[in-house]
This record gives structure tokens, sequence and C-alpha cells, in this order.
């Protein structure tokens, strides 16, 4: 069982960049590849980066590539998304995953077995 809790989601500016954490409860977190997702209103969840339970490799959407980037710090249990240069589509719910011993290109959704509950991105033009 893991537990994941995001944080560090806001308002920014066009232009801005946001981290935003994830914090993971329980065990063996080195055995999670982790990602991260989002969710703005009336779409579907999409994903948006991954990181690979070894810690290398990470994979990305082709909308955030050059822009965000994930990272993990298994001595905090933890794992972060550093987002640059941010637009108001990037505007969602931003939600953690893990996936035991999932690999480094997993994006769907249902081959995360554990999530948190998400935390607000809101970019204004």
């Amino acid at each position: 069982q893991v537990q994941l809790v995001e944080s560090g989601g806001g308002l920014v500016q066009a232009g801005d960049s946001l981290t935003v954490s994830c914090a993971a409860s329980g065990r063996s977190f080195t055995s999670y590849t982790m990602g991260w997702f989002r969710q703005a209103p009336g779409k579907e969840r999409e994903f948006v980066a991954a990181i690979h339970w070894r810690g290398d490799s990470p994979y990305y959407a082709d909308s955030v590539k050059g822009r965000f980037t994930i990272s993990r710090d298994n001595a905090k249990n933890t794992v972060y998304l550093r987002m640059n240069s941010l637009k108001p589509e990037d505007t969602a719910v931003y939600f953690c995953a893990a996936n035991q011993f999932g690999s480094r290109t997993n994006s769907d959704t249902t081959e995360y077995e554990y999530w948190g509950q998400g935390t607000q991105v809101t970019v204004s033009s």
C-alpha cells in the first residue's frame, strides 16, 4: 500500500515556473515508477511525465517536453515536477501516481495502482 500526497500547486502567470511535489508513504518507494498526470475541466486525465523506479530515463508527453522536468528523491520518498514556461493550457489538477516495477513509458492511467488527491495549478494569461 502506498499513500501519495501532492503539494505545491497555485496560481501563476504565463511564463512563470512552478514545482509540484508528491510525498509517498508506505513501503518500497524505490520499486515504483512514478508518474504525473493532469486533468483540466471537462477533459480526460492525460499523461504528463514518468520516471522509472530505477530513477533514470524520464519520459514526457510531447506537450511538455523541454518545459517540464520530473525527478525523484528516494531518500525523501518524494517525486517532483518542475514546470517552466507555463502556459494557460497547462491549467489543470495535477495528480501523481505509482506503478510498481512499471515501465518508464507508462502513460496509461490504468497501469498505475495508486493515486494522490491532486493539486490545482492555474496559469493566467
